[in-house]
């Protein structure tokens, strides 16, 4: 399987996953504030081994299976600076995540690299939902889909690093992504009209 393409936004590039990124990841990903809301199966004190066995043992397997699309996330003006990481996933239930160290948290660099990524979801692979859960505590997530036009579709028992805390399903279809681009494109003309 072909790896994803490199994807761009005003202010990131989305690079695809590769083994010299474990290093990286090993920084910026043990941190309490960007486990915390993450499944149970991230180990956690992490281990310093953490990055380099989950990228050559499991995503890089799974992206290698068309299973798992995972992009490390770094800053346009510097590209030789990762910020995080964002993947899509061919599970039921489970098909978007992300993560971004804490010092470049509130600066909507997920909001907008989810916006490349779900263009990948709907246009480029032509998946028709786009399911995502959320930790019920994880508010800035949260808040991610609403913005997004996703909807709270159910409620489920969780397990995160931090324990067991209710999870939510927040639903997205290609056709309201469809209609919700339609709608922005039409609010950014009447801006640009008024100009």
């Amino acid at each position: 399987m072909q790896s994803p393409a490199t994807l761009a936004t005003s202010r990131l590039l989305l690079t695809p996953l590769q083994l010299a990124d474990a290093p990286d990841i090993q920084v910026l990903f043990a941190h309490w504030e960007v486990v915390r809301y993450l499944d149970s199966r991230v180990p956690w004190p992490y281990p310093d081994d953490g990055a380099l066995t989950y990228v050559r043992d499991i995503a890089l397997t799974a992206i290698a299976a068309g299973l798992e699309w995972h992009w490390m996330i770094r800053l346009a003006d510097e590209p030789q600076t990762s910020i995080g990481s964002i993947s899509l996933y061919d599970h039921p239930g489970n098909n978007r995540g992300f993560w971004l160290a804490p010092q470049w948290q509130g600066n909507g660099y997920i909001r907008e690299a989810c916006e490349v990524i779900n263009a990948y979801w709907f246009q480029t692979l032509g998946r028709p939902v786009m399911q995502v859960p959320k930790a019920l505590g994880n508010e800035a997530s949260r808040n991610v889909s609403r913005r997004e036009g996703m909807r709270m579709i159910g409620k489920q028992e969780g397990h995160f690093v931090s324990g067991p805390m209710l999870k939510e399903i927040w639903e997205l279809t290609r056709d309201e992504w469809l209609s919700g681009k339609s709608v922005l494109r039409a609010i950014n003309t009447d801006l640009w009209d008024r100009l």
